[in-house]
């Protein structure tokens, strides 16, 4: 093969002026030796594969039959659950901490029909605008790339860099990659400045800004994972504020006057 290949190159790179000399014994040797030594650990690199691989499939089939199972005897002990809980609350307590842990529970029902919301938009803004720009793949790229949404900037990433793929593969020129960016740039915004601090932020009682700083603050702090967990977390911390103002307003330190502030 090799002495093909200099057969190949060596005219066309004399037409270029470029003398060269490819000693053909070294190379046999080099590719003998590597061959034979790579021989000698097929057995045990592919032993290693196998066994790895299996492991991973039978995690990856545990999860997807353990995940469903243990969810839904959670949803079917659900209330079983709850009282057992509430039997470790001491009584005084008790009618507060229901009405603490529902405030909790409606503000992240109302952060995932946010987000889902913001999904759906998405998925039906990416397509239509992918298509508007002209690439062929447009439906399935952009319904991925509403879908992928979910996960913060990991899915918007991946999703970029198909469209860009997919752009190169049906233009392969600058007009592929600059329509996809301009259409993921402006999706992009959309989303930061509009959709999520208005869909998401305002249904569970966070101003935008505090929406920005806490995906900031938590995905500085815990990386990926913070990142998802930056919203549902500031929204339990905001609804546990809530509480203890309404406690200090209604508390006697703040409701009771001094004998200067009370007047003559």
């Amino acid at each position: 093969m090799v002495q093909n290949l200099d057969a190949v190159l060596r005219p066309r790179m004399a037409l270029l002026g470029i003398d060269y000399s490819v000693n053909l014994a070294n190379i046999r040797e080099a590719l003998t030796a590597r061959l034979s030594a790579s021989e000698q650990g097929a057995a045990p690199s592919a032993w290693e594969y196998l066994r790895t691989s299996g492991s991973l499939m039978v995690s990856v089939a545990g999860n997807v039959v353990l995940v469903p199972l243990v969810l839904f005897y959670l949803l079917y002990d659900r209330h079983e659950a709850f009282e057992r809980i509430e039997s470790f609350v001491p009584r005084r307590w008790l009618a507060k901490t229901r009405d603490f842990i529902a405030e909790i529970d409606q503000m992240m029902s109302q952060y995932l029909r946010g987000q889902l919301l913001v999904v759906g938009i998405l998925a039906l803004f990416y397509p239509v605008a992918l298509k508007i720009a002209g690439l062929d793949v447009a439906l399935p790229v952009g319904l991925l790339t509403g879908l992928a949404v979910f996960i913060p900037y990991i899915g918007f990433a991946t999703a970029l860099a198909l469209a860009l793929l997919a752009a190169f593969l049906q233009f392969a020129n600058w007009y592929g990659f600059g329509a996809v960016i301009v259409v993921y740039g402006v999706g992009q915004i959309l989303e930061s400045v509009v959709l999520t601090p208005r869909l998401v932020g305002e249904r569970i009682g966070l101003h935008p800004l505090a929406v920005i700083f806490s995906l900031l603050a938590f995905g500085e702090l815990f990386g990926f994972f913070g990142v998802l967990l930056a919203l549902p977390a500031s929204a339990v911390f905001a609804s546990a504020l809530r509480e203890l103002r309404r406690r200090y307003l209604m508390s006697a330190f703040y409701r009771t006057r001094t004998y200067q502030d009370r007047g003559p």
